[in-house]
């Protein structure tokens, strides 16, 4: 049996033991195995954390850094980063089971999120406003100031690169970070926050890290009288508690959430590359994704052909060991998911949906959490499958027969993460764009991101934008300064 790593909390730059004894177990997905555990935090081991972000933000070799020191010191982290892209992408696989080839390309390309946010420190100015009080005699200017000490709460499916929509625009913003990491998938912040104090030479509690349960440490955070901004990404029903709780508090919170999107094949669509795009928009990652194309809508015309090819394509999927360079679709997270998505499964059929491919356990595989690829056809809108986040590789098939048919179902959910549209007509796919309620649209391409390109949802699918000039924004306050160059208060029972 292999060792079983045994992780601390991460708090002021360094490695420090809970206030509990209690600990929650690492499991690799694909088989099983426990190979680590992190503390079940406490509400004290919050407060430690944040105290030590409070402080760092207020010393001097943390506020009191020009914006090219700032710069230069995130340019750093980005170079640890890549220095370690690859354990850092083992990690994650073991965490949730997610392919290697994904991981791995998004740890490689993980530092350029934080090159991105340094330069927007050097390019950052401020603003002077031409104001006509007291004939021209006043001068006005703008500056933004970071709000102080993050709470910020990460999901399990992307852990670091999640982590890195908040962290980059934070650190450049001037601000200091306290993270709790999902309970399932914490062991990789651990590390992040290790590599950066000890190689990249961020300032003790700049980036502090609390494993523990959402309903203990989460909230202790959310709650905490000296968190100044928090960050969120997860599920609708958790994020309206979180935007309740920072709403009592009068503090920001930043909220992305669910998704049920769309994914839309015209007649006129390139099939083959629509078929490419609809498997990677539901069957990449698992379905374990925010932004999952899970509402696949065929134009009527071409429904027979596509879902003929589609089952085709679907069915030669490789499932296995998600650290085999060969494997393109690796289990759920943790069994707790699968038996969720086997119950969407079971519920579609019950309101009347067919099951095309797949819905069933491989017997020839390890563990617990394998689903292969799964088709529902004959689904209505009206579903559950098709209002409900699954959060599995779950297709659910519709079909519609013009342009207004199409857009008033799209639209007929309360989320609006992204859409993808298939079609050579470009004059189509912009009214189509324009028309669908939803933070992202993809045309013939489907769940792309980048650092300087905002990313976020309408409607339940959140609140704020990450990534781009967006995305800093989301950690900067603004301060308006008035100086006046009179010499002289005329009437003091006037305004202006």
């Amino acid at each position: 049996m292999p060792d079983i790593e045994k992780y601390d909390q991460f708090i002021d730059g360094e490695f420090a033991p809970s206030e509990s004894d209690d600990r929650a177990e690492v499991t690799f997905p694909y088989n099983g195995d426990t190979w680590a555990t992190v503390p079940l935090g406490t509400p004290d081991d919050v407060d430690r954390a944040v105290t030590a972000a409070r402080d760092a933000f207020e010393r001097d070799n943390w506020a009191g850094l020009q914006p090219s020191d700032r710069a230069a010191l995130i340019r750093d982290v980005a170079a640890v980063i890549d220095d370690h892209a690859n354990e850092l992408a083992e990690l994650e696989t073991r965490q949730n089971g997610k392919l290697i080839r994904e991981m791995s390309g998004q740890m490689n390309s993980l530092g350029d999120w934080f090159r991105y946010y340094a330069s927007e420190c050097e390019t950052r100015d401020g603003d002077t406003i031409p104001v006509e009080s007291k004939d021209g005699e006043m001068f006005n200017y703008v500056v933004e100031e970071p709000y102080g000490v993050v709470g910020a709460i990460t999901p399990w499916n992307s852990p670091l690169l999640l982590t890195a929509f908040k962290l980059a625009p934070a650190l450049a913003a001037g601000c200091t970070f306290v993270h709790k990491p999902s309970t399932q998938t914490p062991v990789s912040a651990l590390r992040l926050a290790e590599l950066l104090s000890d190689e990249a030479g961020l300032p003790d509690g700049v980036y502090n890290v609390i494993t523990g349960s959402g309903s203990t440490v989460g909230d202790a955070l959310i709650d905490h009288e000296d968190i100044d901004k928090v960050s969120f990404t997860g599920s609708t029903s958790v994020g309206r508690h979180i935007g309740k709780t920072a709403g009592e508090n009068l503090i920001p919170a930043s909220l992305e959430l669910g998704g049920k999107s769309p994914n839309i094949v015209f007649d006129d669509a390139n099939l083959d590359n629509a078929i490419n795009g609809v498997i990677k928009g539901i069957f990449a990652a698992t379905g374990q994704t925010c932004l999952a194309g899970s509402r696949v809508f065929l134009h009527e015309d071409i429904t027979d052909e596509f879902i003929d090819r589609f089952t085709d394509r679907a069915s030669d999927i490789t499932l296995g060991d998600p650290r085999d360079p060969e494997t393109e679709m690796g289990p759920v997270a943790f069994r707790e998911q699968w038996e969720t998505d086997r119950d969407y499964i079971r519920t579609a059929l019950e309101e009347g949906a067919t099951l095309q491919f797949g819905g069933e356990q491989p017997d020839d595989l390890p563990g617990q959490c394998f689903l292969e690829p799964t088709i529902l056809t004959d689904v209505e809108n009206n579903m559950t499958v098709a209002q409900e986040e699954i959060f599995g590789p779950i297709a659910s098939v519709l079909t519609f027969s013009d342009e207004d048919d199409l857009i008033e179902r799209a639209n007929d959910t309360d989320f609006g993460l992204a859409a993808g549209i298939w079609t050579e007509n470009f004059r189509k796919a912009h009214r189509i764009a324009d028309a669908i309620e939803a933070g992202t649209i993809w045309i013939n391409e489907y769940r792309t991101l980048t650092y300087n390109s905002p990313f976020g949802g309408y409607k339940d699918s959140g609140l704020g934008r990450e990534n781009g000039h967006e995305g800093l924004e989301e950690y900067l306050q603004t301060k308006s300064v008035w100086v006046d160059l009179a010499g002289e208060v005329k009437d003091p029972f006037k305004l202006g």
